[in-house]
């Protein structure tokens, strides 16, 4: 079944026109599985898996290993996170662990019967609630200095992507690029608003009553900000031109300084990951004699944990890391 290119040629908002080509009706996140045009840390290893079914192991000991342990996969694509992390536990801890995948796609066919799948993220649920690239997908409005030297909204054309400036940004988005991304007056300067974004993260972790809540993603801080942005389209794997026709993903990197409430803490993936267990350490040439088989399968594995600690590639992602009623379980 192909994508419906939307027939309004009125130039939109960012935020607008995104939200209609991804989640409107036909939207790309509705019909296409991400994996078929990116690929995540979830899909690289099941290592990743593995250290997140850790991570929730921590998280049940620090609640006190509650008669029902809450995951909650946010932005769970066809739910590969929340069932690798299943067959990670261990049984006795899976069988108290209630399972929830929160997608806006229907649920996909196959998925393990214990998952359950919804629109939202649960309310007073205990455990790990584990977002892994889902603010990137949360759509949001683009500011440019204009040539009057104020910050403007950039409007879309959908059909083409063609782009041109609006009304100056207003109320709680000025807000936020003041204090959060202060655009300088050179016309030219962009920036991305991210308010939906730490507001979607505030509704997520509110929901939880305690446990460990995590978001996963490309991130920048506010000493760092593109000055350009980095407002991207991606389809088979490839970086596109960000049309919000429908055809392709929409994704744009994450001020997470910004959606970090209380007691947060941004740490870097290879950091995150080390301290769960994923190092990459190659195994003892020993092993090549004594156990062959097991040598080469220690050694794919490895590999794949460098790949996902390796600061240029999969390492590079940023995991915001927010206690909620306990101490947090990892370095920060």
């Amino acid at each position: 079944m192909g994508w419906t290119r939307t027939v309004d040629d009125e130039a939109v908002g960012w935020r607008v026109a995104a939200e209609r080509a991804l989640y409107g009706p036909g939207g790309f996140f509705l019909r296409e599985a991400p994996a078929a045009h990116f690929r995540t840390a979830v899909h690289a290893s099941p290592l990743f898996a593995g250290a997140v079914a850790a991570l929730l192991l921590r998280v049940d000991e620090a609640l006190g290993r509650p008669a029902e342990l809450a995951f909650t996969d946010v932005g769970a694509g066809r739910g590969e996170l929340v069932a690798g992390v299943l067959a990670a536990l261990p049984p006795s801890v899976a069988a108290r662990v209630r399972p929830r995948a929160v997608e806006r796609a229907p649920r996909p066919a196959g998925l393990d019967p214990r998952i359950e799948w919804r629109a939202e993220p649960p309310e007073g649920a205990e455990g790990l609630l584990f977002a892994n690239e889902w603010l990137d997908n949360v759509p949001l409005d683009v500011a440019e200095t204009g040539e009057d030297g104020v910050p403007r909204y950039v409007l879309v054309v959908p059909a083409t992507g063609e782009e041109r400036l609006g009304p100056p940004v207003a109320g709680a988005d000025a807000a936020w690029l003041r204090r959060w991304w202060p655009l300088p007056a050179e016309p030219g300067a962009r920036a991305e608003i991210g308010l939906p974004r730490d507001r979607a993260w505030a509704r997520a972790v509110d929901g939880l009553a305690r446990g460990l809540a995590v978001a996963v993603d490309y991130a920048h801080v506010r000493a760092a900000r593109p000055p350009l942005g980095t407002l991207t389209g991606y389809r088979h794997g490839r970086a596109v031109p960000p049309v919000p026709d429908g055809s392709c993903d929409l994704t744009a990197h994450v001020a997470l300084d910004a959606c970090a409430g209380p007691g947060a803490a941004l740490l870097p993936q290879r950091e995150a990951l080390r301290a769960l267990g994923v190092t990459g350490r190659r195994p003892p040439l020993e092993l090549a004699a004594a156990d062959p088989a097991g040598y080469v399968r220690a050694l794919a594995g490895a590999g794949e944990a460098a790949e996902l600690t390796d600061p240029a590639g999969l390492g590079g992602f940023t995991w915001l890391v927010q206690p909620v009623g306990i101490g947090s379980p990892l370095p920060g």
